[in-house]
């Protein structure tokens, strides 16, 4: 049997592709959920079946020389077709199965809101609640498959939590079929706004970053008396982590949340999770991550090590604060995930050889010295010297 696999596009005739429309008229058997068999019943055996392992019985016991499976969209954005394909490719009855591609939902919406697409960052919302504002923030076009508990108006209501209200918001429902709806506005102005489940949006930010920060002026934090991790330290100690775009990650004794605002820039797909027991640091800590428009930052208040047992492993962890429990902190994350990276920042000597003991890895150690204007002069004002260990 020949299997064809194929996406449909928004809607089963008006974004069909001439491919797809032959693989469907060759087949002898048509499988794929109902809403998209349906305009086939009556012309051809349709079966309604969408989950990979549904497909792939239906197929096993199909008595036919060629089969279409229609998939929405296009079969290579968040499609089934990714654990449908080596299914169905292991089955014996089945000689060849390829893929034809279809009309995507970004390509559809950005061709409706006239914008381009080739940079534009993907999203995937459906049934999640991802992170929204932290990827509008570094992109000026942000492409968003909603769905679940994340609505339109729940997406924009994130945005003007973090300072982006203004940014230009198109949210297409229904794509491709006949109620079809597609509305542009600013983000506050959809807040509020009731649209079909079926939908998604872009987001466009003309304000966008067009750098992922590093070392960002302590001035430009919101700040108390609660210590901060100062900007040169702080560059060097988050690069060292090497973070990728989906890592989790730990700020553990996050302060005011400098730290934390660094990592989550550098995985706009992942997770940072600040832990700090003192009230007034954790809160700090929420400030600035929405200040930045960071919505990947999860505060977990509570002390360390006991609030770190009901976190996901991590994969980077920075220790700014143990309050002289680094052993037990550093052993849950060993636990959790003996190949997590680990930072510790120290100030004094005692504190620098436990943590050289318990990591065994290198020390680096930063003494940052500025200048200040007294009158005509420029003068150095040195920082304290600040011990950075990792554990490679």
């Amino acid at each position: 049997m020949k299997v064809a696999i194929v996406g449909v596009g928004m809607e089963t005739d008006k974004t069909l592709t001439a491919e797809a429309r032959k693989a469907i008229d060759d087949a002898e058997l048509l499988i794929g959920a109902g809403r998209l068999t349906g305009g086939f019943s009556g012309v051809k055996p349709c079966i309604s079946a969408w989950s990979p392992d549904d497909v792939t019985k239906v197929l096993a016991d199909a008595e036919c020389e060629r089969a279409a499976v229609l998939m929405s969209g296009d079969v290579g954005f968040y499609s089934g077709t990714k654990k449908l394909l080596p299914l169905v490719r292991s089955l014996p009855n089945v000689s060849e199965c390829r893929l034809i591609c279809g009309i995507s939902s970004p390509v559809y919406l950005a061709a409706a809101a006239g914008v381009p697409w080739e940079r534009m960052k993907l999203v995937s919302l459906h049934g999640l609640d991802g992170n929204i504002a932290v990827n509008v923030k570094l992109n000026e076009f942000t492409f968003f498959l909603l769905g679940g508990s994340v609505t339109p108006s729940v997406l924009c209501e994130r945005l003007c939590e973090c300072g982006l209200s203004e940014t230009l918001v198109t949210v297409g429902a229904r794509l491709g079929y006949p109620d079809e709806r597609i509305i542009s506005g600013r983000a506050h102005e959809i807040v509020g706004q009731e649209f079909d489940k079926l939908c998604s949006a872009i987001v466009e930010n003309s304000g966008h970053l067009a750098y992922v920060p590093s070392g960002i002026p302590d001035e430009r934090f919101e700040r108390s008396t609660v210590p901060m991790t100062k900007s040169e330290v702080r560059a060097a100690a988050v690069s060292k982590l090497n973070i990728c775009s989906g890592s989790v990650c730990w700020d553990i004794g996050s302060g005011s949340g400098s730290v934390s605002v660094e990592m989550a820039y550098k995985c706009p797909d992942g997770s940072v999770y600040a832990v700090e027991h003192k009230p007034e640091a954790a809160k700090l800590t929420a400030v600035n991550a929405r200040k930045f428009a960071c919505d990947n930052i999860h505060v977990a208040e509570g002390p360390a090590p006991e609030t770190l047992a009901d976190l996901p492993a991590p994969d980077k962890v920075f220790i700014g604060g143990s309050s002289g429990r680094l052993k037990e902190i550093v052993g849950i994350i060993r636990d959790k995930n003996p190949n997590a990276d680990i930072i510790v920042t120290a100030v004094s000597l005692e504190t620098l050889t436990e943590a050289a003991e318990i990591l065994g890895g290198t020390i680096t150690q930063i003494a940052v010295t500025r200048t200040k204007k007294i009158g005509t002069h420029t003068m150095l004002s040195a920082l304290n010297p600040v011990f950075i260990i990792s554990d490679k």
